[in-house]
């Protein structure tokens, strides 16, 4: 429809002239134009069958590894360190062990490596709050919880101390927009009707304008009374007044190698290891967890390229950038207080990298929102020697909530990765039980035999769903649509192939000797078109080949 429309042509003609010059006999039936355009191909049943015995006794299906090898590291999930697995984690995890099967199976070298390199802003807040607001007995009993608590309340806390500076000036930009409104207003009252279309242009948008302001300001209100109608909330807020800058102040100390920050990091890391290790044992995933803490020598010493200090005040200390032609604005790689960015570690782990597995190709599977990051790291890293490696940031839409942000709970949090998975094998988990308990000569499974289905059924059912969107579009997050046991799901091709196993054992089918069978055959089906017998056929008592019995797909059993 697309193509005839380009070529000014009805659709129909189109289809027909592609129709005439198709050269498919060897594989289709006579191609058939149907409704205002669509082309209808019909497989042949010989060819299908000669495919089949070709691909049979092929482990790879007719799919041959590449010629030359390559050697890719593919960097994905890297959830934050601290803070329990998200929803929003379920994209980069599933499509980047997916992209490391698939180039395994091609036969090239695939290293998996997670950077764990988040140890700015978010860990300086986690020990700002480890030291002053921790629940030792949480700690002890779920460190990563009560690591995840200390962040949200010192974020929260220092949420409010910013919003708070920043309602002046928010006041002062409604009022700013809401007197041009007024002022654009009487102008139209003035105006004749030739310039009146104009003018009514302006004051919707200086009326979307003002609403805006409206809404930033109401926002920003909401969050201060939040903490103000809290007795605790704003009894701490009261207590730490230069929290802000006192957090950024940890992450100074633990990136200028403070003793204590340092422990405290080497304290919190294995245990958030351990737990995000549990989630990807349960997703199956083999991903290498490594976490890095080198990082670029320090400005001071040893520079490269392109990297020089920014301007600042009269005896203040200088940020650290790295300028690249093409951007408008640098990219800071050390910041006034000494502390680093998330463009510093990136930038030391391509080296490592390239040092200890010398790649072809670096991929990284992160969402959308980070391309001009990942622009910047990958322009710097070339202007550093990296020319001969392919960097790519292999992107992905956001999982969105139905308000159209990032997908978040009525209560402002992230669901939960494990809680999701849960869920799903809960789900899954409650339809085995009730077709086993439904069969007509009494249950058959064993509890085991329940939980391990209903696990495979509920994790791939997670898996399928994110898959079967498209990569690089946002999606609406939908927990019933994730968790579905129906339609297009992963379990729907589950059911087939168990249906297909359950038509052999009914069929006593030796699936070995059908495999040989088809190797001897293979010259047959090409030299009479049609699909012999195989030996592996179900016999009668007397030895005689049959036919599996005439069943509806529904009472097969699974």
């Amino acid at each position: 429809m697309p193509l005839g429309k380009r070529m000014g042509q009805s659709p129909r003609d189109v289809a027909a002239a592609i129709v005439e010059r198709l050269d498919i006999q060897d594989l289709c039936h006579a191609p058939e134009i149907a409704g205002p355009g669509f082309i209808n191909l019909r497989l042949k049943d010989e060819w299908l069958a000669a495919e089949l015995a070709r691909r049979v006794h092929d482990e790879r299906l007719g799919v041959p590894p590449v010629e030359r090898a390559r050697t890719y590291v593919i960097d994905y999930s890297s959830p934050n360190v601290a803070k329990p697995m998200h929803v929003g984690h379920i994209r980069s995890t599933v499509i980047g062990d997916a992209l490391a099967r698939t180039l395994r199976f091609l036969g090239h070298r695939t290293i998996t490596d997670n950077h764990l390199g988040d140890w700015g802003t978010q860990f300086g807040m986690i020990i700002y709050g480890y030291k002053h607001f921790r629940d030792e007995a949480a700690y002890q009993r779920e460190p990563v919880a009560e690591l995840g608590r200390l962040y949200k309340l010192v974020n929260q806390l220092v949420d409010y101390c910013e919003t708070r500076q920043a309602v002046p000036d928010l006041e002062r930009q409604l009022a700013e927009r809401e007197a041009a409104l007024a002022g654009q207003l009487e102008l139209l009252a003035g105006h004749d009707k030739s310039l009146r279309k104009k003018a009514e242009k302006a004051v919707r948008k200086l009326e979307s304008q003002a609403q805006e302001a409206r809404d930033e300001l109401a926002a920003a209100q909401r969050k201060i009374q939040s903490v103000d109608t809290s007795p605790v909330l704003s009894q701490l807020a009261a207590q730490h007044p230069g929290i802000a800058e006192a957090a950024l102040q940890e992450t100074a100390k633990l990136h200028a190698g403070d003793r204590e920050n340092l422990a405290l990091w080497h304290e919190c890391l294995p245990r958030c290891r351990l737990d995000i290790q549990r989630i990807y044992d349960r997703l199956d995933h083999p991903l290498r967890l490594r976490i890095r803490r080198e990082l670029l020598s320090r400005p001071t010493g040893r520079r490269r390229p392109g990297v020089s200090p920014a301007r600042s005040g009269p005896g203040q200390r200088r940020a650290v950038c790295v300028f690249l032609d093409g951007f408008d604005a640098p990219m800071i790689i050390q910041k006034r207080d000494g502390a680093f960015l998330y463009a510093t570690t990136d930038l030391a782990t391509i080296e490592y990298r390239m040092k200890t597995w010398h790649p072809d190709a670096i991929l990284y599977v992160v969402d959308h929102r980070q391309s001009e990051h990942f622009d910047k790291v990958f322009a710097a890293a070339r202007r550093w020697g990296c020319e001969h490696v392919e960097l790519q940031h292999i992107s992905f839409g956001t999982v969105m909530g139905e308000d159209g942000k990032p997908y978040k709970t009525r209560s402002g949090d992230t669901v939960g990765l494990e809680g999701l998975l849960d869920e799903a094998v809960s789900k899954a988990y409650g339809v085995v039980c009730a077709n086993d308990d439904a069969k007509p000569g009494g249950p058959e499974l064993s509890s085991d035999d329940r939980r391990h289905i209903a696990h495979v059924v509920g994790h791939a059912a997670i898996k399928y769903a994110d898959l079967s969107q498209n990569r690089t579009s946002d999606y609406v997050f939908s927990f019933d649509k994730m968790v579905a046991l129906e339609g297009n799901t992963a379990t729907y091709m589950q059911y087939s192939y168990a249906r297909t196993q359950s038509i052999f054992a009914k069929g006593k089918v030796d699936l070995d000797a059908l495999r040989r069978a088809a190797i001897s055959s293979r010259c047959k089906i090409r030299r009479n078109g049609h699909w012999p017998e195989a030996a592996a056929v179900r016999r009668g008592p007397a030895g005689r080949r049959g036919r599996l019995p005439a069943q509806s797909a529904d009472q097969l059993p699974v």
